[in-house]
């Protein structure tokens, strides 16, 4: 019979003996793996690795461009209490019959002659053909623009979204027209309208508005090209001897300068820990090299979405389209390609990828994969769709698309920055020493420069209002 021995402790005058060393005691000698710590909050920032980068030894940077002249198509703004809605009153010279107009009390008085209405999905707004009687300004929701094509079927020409509008041309003269188009709501929207009649009493009553109205009448725009630039003329397909034209490229007197801007944080670290605690981690560089990765995520959500140089609001009003049907569609990619000469890449977040790859899905269609600096990525049409998760998220669920040319050669979007900084450990990010205070804190000030310059407005595009929901 063979007798089973279990390893355990040695019960000597009921005390147990141990026989081994514990692990817990043993772990006290031994030398423990471990990673360097870790950071859930970094992420590809594919936008700071696809940006060209400018060195701006100066601080600034100057964008030279051919004289523009201002169109008015701009968008409208408004205001809400409650269930009303009501547009701002200096917004109103956004419409272009009252660009320049500088009489406030009349604005005022305008303003509070639109009306609203309500539509439902599907409404007709307004229907071509009919007398345009009015002026109607979308304050919430979608709208297709639609007309007749050649064959004598129904064609959609565009969409309208927040801050568009319809039928500016009723505020000039007293000469009465039809609608051009039919404007369909695609979701519930909401409009304020002015009758014509009701800017002709204005119109009546105000010196300043007739007068006005009268002198964009009998004033015409210098002469320029479908950008609104000032014109180059050109003499082509001549025969003979002709005189030729003579002309001159005009400059902007005021360009925009973009200046650095700048994240910065200070960082504070004890002498103790920084003296005893570096093996094998120097605990100093560890804590650097988490401050820089967050002021790195810092850099590039301020370059989507800064006020001043963003690119979600610089983006030129003529780049900017809504989505058809609301998720973002082949169609919707498409229409954002096709407004610029090149697209080198799209940015997206995320969950609006995965809401494209859905409606492809739908569709039957697969896009391709590329290898983009050794990583695979979707692309469309050629173009690398890179995610982005610094692009917002709105509360009902919608965000945007961005789609860039890049590089100075190209007239497209760059970055900015300043090398050769004092104490620099990254281009354009430097960790200056700033002493130890009397409570032997070492204090470092970690700095980053950088801003992003739009050379012309097609090099960026937006898709905006794209539905991301199931």
């Amino acid at each position: 019979m063979t007798e089973t021995i279990e390893a355990g402790p040695i019960v000597e005058n009921g005390q147990h003996s141990q026989r081994s060393l514990a692990p817990t005691a043993a772990r006290n000698l031994a030398t423990t793996t471990k990673s360097q710590p870790q950071m859930q909050n970094i992420s590809s920032r594919w936008l700071l690795r696809m940006l060209p980068w400018v060195h701006v030894p100066g601080g600034a940077y100057r964008v030279n461009r051919r004289l523009s002249y201002a169109i008015g198509d701009g968008r409208l703004t408004f205001t809400s209490q409650g269930a009303d809605v009501r547009v701002v009153p200096p917004e109103l010279r956004e419409l272009p019959p009252l660009r320049g107009f500088d009489d406030d009390a009349v604005l005022e008085s305008l303003a509070n002659r639109f009306t609203q209405q309500e539509h439902e999905a599907g409404e007709v707004i307004v229907e071509a053909g009919r007398p345009a009687d009015r002026v109607v300004l979308i304050a919430h929701g979608k709208v297709n623009k639609i007309g007749t094509g050649e064959y004598g079927d129904q064609t959609i020409l565009g969409v309208l979204a927040d801050g568009d509008y319809y039928g500016e041309t009723t505020l000039n003269g007293v000469v009465e027209t039809t609608w051009e188009h039919t404007i369909k709501a695609v979701t519930p929207t909401t409009t304020l309208s002015l009758s014509r009649q009701a800017f002709q009493e204005l119109l009546a009553q105000s010196i300043s508005l007739r007068g006005h109205i009268e002198a964009q009448q009998t004033n015409h725009r210098p002469p320029q090209n479908k950008h609104g630039e000032a014109s180059i003329d050109i003499l082509s397909g001549h025969q003979g001897e002709p005189t030729l034209t003579s002309t001159f490229v005009d400059y902007e007197t005021t360009p925009r300068e973009y200046e650095l801007s700048v994240a910065q944080t200070v960082l504070r670290i004890h002498t103790r820990v920084a003296d005893l605690y570096n093996q094998p981690m120097n605990q100093t560089h560890q804590q650097l090299r988490l401050t820089i990765e967050a002021l790195r995520e810092r850099q590039e959500h301020e370059l989507v979405n800064n006020a001043e140089f963003g690119l979600l609001h610089n983006a030129d009003l003529k780049q900017r389209i809504a989505t058809r049907s609301g998720p973002p569609t082949p169609d919707d990619l498409d229409e954002l390609l096709c407004r610029r000469r090149r697209s080198h890449f799209f940015l997206a977040h995320p969950q609006t990828i995965a809401a494209f790859g859905r409606e492809c899905s739908r569709r039957g269609i697969y896009p391709d994969n590329i290898v983009l600096n050794g990583h695979a990525v979707p692309a469309w049409r050629g173009v690398p769709l890179l995610p982005c998760n610094k692009i917002p998220i709105t509360k009902t669920r919608t965000s945007s698309i961005l789609v860039l040319r890049t590089g100075e050669d190209d007239q497209g979007v760059i970055g900015l920055h300043q090398t050769g900084l004092p104490d620099e450990v990254e281009p354009s990010l430097s960790v200056r020493f700033m002493g130890i205070d009397d409570q032997a804190i070492i204090s470092y000030l970690v700095s980053a420069y950088y801003s992003a310059a739009i050379l012309v407005p097609d090099a960026l595009g937006v898709l905006e209002h794209v539905e991301i929901g199931h």
